[in-house]
């Protein structure tokens, strides 16, 4: 398996609570009916959560900025993930027409990459 991992940072305009609202009930739906044509076998949303201990680790770090959420698209390979069936082409499409309602894409890097475990 493979995933392809998604660092969101959303569109300047949008509130936080309205991203996460967004990106939950609107867009993981969408997902979610086009994961068979995309061929994803698992789909994970990790949402930031605000408050002190995300400012106190960032500060410990001198980190970057934080990013509002992370997905997880699991695929069974990188074959699966770049297949291009019609429908899957027209499933993607329709997925980035939405990313660019709440997502700003300049700023949220997107990649694919393998899984070991290390503590299972």
């Amino acid at each position: 398996m493979v995933k392809l991992i998604f660092c969101l940072r959303r569109r300047p305009e949008i509130s936080e609570e309205e991203f996460h609202r967004y990106w939950r009930e609107e867009h993981g739906p969408l997902v979610t009916r086009h994961a068979s044509a995309l061929g994803i076998r698992r789909y994970v949303q990790l949402h930031t959560t605000s408050g002190a201990v995300n400012a106190i680790l960032a500060a410990s770090r001198g980190g970057p900025e934080a990013y509002d959420g992370v997905a997880e698209l699991w695929f069974d390979d990188t074959d699966a993930l770049v297949a291009g069936s019609e429908a899957g082409m027209a499933a993607a499409a329709e997925l980035a027409l939405d990313e660019a309602r709440f997502i700003d894409h300049g700023r949220s890097p997107l990649f694919v990459a393998e899984e070991h475990p290390v503590i299972a």
